[in-house]
């Protein structure tokens, strides 16, 4: 186990200054925030890593929150999603709201690791909520959260101790400590802050690899100060996931740990938010979807050996799920993933993917085109179905060269539209993957 002497060596050497981070990661990394009342973060190096890389992250509301949460559908679900599910059930049932802490581990996903994993999910569960307890004399209960390697059992010993002497501050280095600490095969801490009006949100995630929506994608908290009821906090999350972080996919794989929390405290003092069909729930499921979809794009932008962001958005659809269902058909092609690494303008490819995804087209009614991330003119492809030859190979080179491109399909059907986030796939990926364990 650290020594305390240890510990604090370690903490020194802990630095959330942006400039350790890769040049082209910088410009997404807060230098300031403005965070939610009564919420606390920190982040620290607690021994599940190597040569005292930051491992454990905690956040902590000063007064009971309502929490809600999605998670993975992958049927090897992690002991922390068997135990955050649990939770979230009994207080659900029990009318409680005393869930005030979320702690992380990175470096270790403790998933698969059978009975003695579970047992790791309470404890670390229980020294979170202990930590608060020992901070301000109230009763806790804590969500956890893993991400690493599948397989190995956690060094649980290490961690306990660690969260008993995390420390925990309101500052913007005290969340950036916590977002630090989130990462794994991150090249960069995934961190935002916003305030809507009284309501401020706070949000930390992570995620590089085996990023696929089907449920949440990866791990990641947003802390609100929000006044919401419970059902209303579980829609209005339901609606944001599905615009954000069920929009993104890098490889196509749905990890065994995905989870994304939502603690809301009502710290902000503003009027309970009970009523669905309020201008209040409105607005504020709204914001929860703007700001998730900020927030989830993060996590593409950092794609393992990714050299692209793509946009895919789909317009003109009958139904949100429609639109949905073709963006992720394009989203997910491993063709037209490539095609992008390689600067390659074979838009048959995306126009093969829209064919098949399974949603009922008028052909003569499609349009597509690719459109430049710096806002210069768009590359017209397809118009009412016909290609526009020739096709100018120049002005696609161009485009092409750019990180941020979108692709822009218009089915002409309807009025509902969606999005869906993604990366190109590179001989990076490959190299990352083969060798993560090591």
């Amino acid at each position: 186990m650290l020594s305390a002497r240890n510990i604090q060596r370690l903490a020194r050497r802990f630095s959330t200054d942006a400039k350790q981070f890769p040049a082209n990661k910088q410009r997404f990394i807060p230098s300031t925030g403005t965070y939610p009342k009564g919420f606390f973060a920190g982040g620290s190096h607690c021994g599940v890593k190597k040569a005292g890389k930051p491992d454990l992250a905690m956040l902590l509301s000063d007064r009971p929150t309502i929490a809600s949460a999605v998670f993975t559908t992958n049927q090897f679900s992690a002991a922390p999603v068997q135990y955050d599910r649990g939770l979230l059930n009994s207080t659900r049932q029990a009318g409680s709201a005393d869930v005030r802490v979320v702690v992380v581990n990175s470096g270790c996903a403790n998933a698969v690791t059978g009975k003695q994993g579970l047992k790791d999910a309470l404890a670390m569960a229980e020294a979170g909520g202990e930590r608060a307890r020992q901070m301000d004399g109230q009763a806790a209960k804590a969500l956890v959260m893993s991400t690493g390697v599948i397989g190995q059992q956690l060094p649980i010993d290490k961690i306990c101790q660690g969260i008993s002497r995390q420390e925990l501050g309101s500052s913007h280095d005290d969340w950036m400590k916590a977002a630090v600490a989130h990462m794994t095969t991150d090249t960069f801490p995934k961190l935002l802050s916003r305030t809507h009006g009284n309501i401020r949100m706070a949000g930390i995630t992570k995620g590089a690899g085996m990023i696929h929506p089907n449920m949440a994608t990866l791990l990641g908290t947003v802390c609100t100060d929000a006044a919401v009821t419970q059902p209303l906090l579980d829609k209005a999350l339901a609606y944001a996931v599905a615009r954000s972080f069920n929009a993104i996919s890098i490889d196509g794989d749905t990890s065994t740990n995905d989870t994304i929390a939502v603690l809301a405290n009502g710290a902000s003092n503003s009027e309970l938010i009970s009523d669905a069909d309020s201008k209040e729930f409105i607005e504020f499921q709204q914001q929860l979807a703007e700001f998730m979809a900020e927030l989830a794009p993060l996590v593409v932008r950092d794609g393992e050996g990714a050299t692209k962001f793509i946009t895919v958005e789909v317009n003109g659809a009958r139904t949100f799920g429609d639109a949905k269902q073709v963006a992720a058909a394009i989203a997910t092609s491993a063709l037209v993933k490539t095609a992008f690494y390689g600067q390659d303008a074979n838009w048959g490819r995306i126009l093969c993917a829209v064919g098949y995804a399974g949603v009922p087209l008028d052909t003569t009614q499609v349009d597509m085109r690719i459109v430049p991330g710096d806002g210069s003119t768009p590359l017209e492809l397809v118009k009412a179905g016909e290609p526009q030859l020739p096709v100018d190979e120049g002005r696609a080179a161009e485009i092409l060269k750019l990180e941020d491109v979108k692709v822009q399909v218009e089915l002409n059907l309807g009025s509902e539209m969606a999005r869906m986030y993604t990366c190109d796939l590179s001989h990076d990926y490959v190299s990352i993957n083969a060798d993560y364990r090591s």
